[in-house]
């Protein structure tokens, strides 16, 4: 398991003790530490699941407004928790990092099929896969990415070649 897969799983796990618990801010930082204690000791995370956290939490309005766009035949509070938690930390990494949107998707719906029941990955993917077909600032960044992607290989295959 990667890091960041790894650093997303105490996200969500914090995310979902914090959302079922009364959604109390104060407690988050306590909620990563035993999240950290109880599920990876050792792990040094250089602060991506307190960023993650803390983001979704402070988007928090705007991230279910768009699970209630997306997900239109499913009121919010009848989305189980861990999907609405995996939807919210896979909106908040479309919308508001740098993270490539379709590693986030695809993290997003390997959590899901993890963590979630059996339909969750293909619940996750719908929803994420409408935001992500109807946000154009995503798909720009998407493309971008792909480009910065072979815009690498073209500078590393033309580095290879030997001086005539």
């Amino acid at each position: 398991m990667s890091n960041r897969h790894l650093a997303r799983t105490i996200a969500l796990q914090t995310l979902f003790a914090w959302d079922f618990n009364g959604r109390h801010d104060d407690k988050l930082d306590d909620l990563i530490v035993d999240n950290f204690e109880n599920f990876a000791p050792k792990f040094d995370d250089g602060g991506f699941v307190k960023t993650l956290v803390f983001g979704v939490v402070e988007k928090i309005t705007e991230i279910d407004n768009c699970i209630i766009k997306y997900a239109t035949e499913w009121p919010l509070d009848q989305i189980t928790a861990v999907d609405r938690n995996i939807l919210r930390l896979g909106i908040y990494e479309l919308l508001f990092t740098d993270i490539p949107p379709r590693v986030a998707i695809n993290e997003s719906i390997e959590i899901a099929k993890s963590f979630g029941g059996d339909s969750s990955g293909k619940f996750v993917n719908g929803v994420l896969g409408a935001l992500y077909a109807d946000e154009p600032g995503i798909q720009t960044r998407d493309n971008k990415d792909e480009v910065d992607e072979q815009d690498k290989n073209k500078e590393i295959s033309t580095a290879e070649k030997p001086i005539a």
